[in-house]
């Protein structure tokens, strides 16, 4: 299933390509998002790897968060963008999907509670993230918390510290400011999928 898995994550990577390539319109963020626009097959072979490993940890139901996650991480990078066309959609996918889990009524609360916080967040700073972060949170919620609340946690606060280490990089190499803006979504899903790797 796992070998499976990656050769479905290997062939979404190709969609997920076009599918960025759709949305660009934004500027490429620093030199990660010169790897990502290079040609080759880096979006295919990252899909692939992360279907493979949630598949292998967890199963079957959370592959559509995998690949969801990735396609909405590599366009927020690429585009600033976390597009509702990609987001609304995903919440009944990953409802039918975690529901053979018997946890979805726990994932259905995390998903509130973790939106909840990214949303009292953009209220009191709509500076440093956008409304595309909120609804992004719901989506790690739901898939955190059908683990475990614990996994919720690790997951909620994962995403904060990865994007808060990337923006002190960005000082201490001066390549950024206090003030340089940076997509948050890829941290959130980054911060995510290794909850679920690990299986926290």
């Amino acid at each position: 299933m796992v070998a499976l898995m990656a050769l479905a994550g290997l062939i979404c990577g190709r969609h997920i390509r076009g599918l960025a390539d759709s949305y660009d319109e934004g500027p490429v963020h620093y030199d990660l998002g010169a790897v990502i626009q290079r040609p080759g097959l880096g979006i295919e072979l990252v899909t692939a790897a992360v279907a493979a490993l949630v598949a292998w940890r967890f199963g079957l139901p959370y592959v559509p968060f995998a690949l969801i996650g990735t396609a909405l991480a590599v366009v927020d990078w690429r585009t600033s963008l976390l597009p509702d066309a990609i987001t609304l959609p995903a919440y009944p996918i990953m409802a039918l999907a975690l529901a053979p889990t018997g946890e979805l009524p726990r994932a259905l609360a995390g998903g509130v509670a973790l939106t909840a916080v990214y949303g009292l967040l953009w209220f009191i700073r709509p500076e440093a993230m956008g409304l595309g972060d909120v609804k992004l949170a719901g989506l790690i919620g739901m898939a955190a918390a059908a683990l475990s609340w614990q996994a919720w946690i690790v997951a909620a606060f994962g995403g904060q510290l990865l994007g808060a280490l990337y923006g002190l990089a960005l000082l201490l190499s001066r390549r950024g400011t206090r003030h340089t803006q940076f997509p948050f979504g890829p941290f959130m899903l980054l911060g995510a999928f290794t909850t679920l790797c690990l299986g926290w």
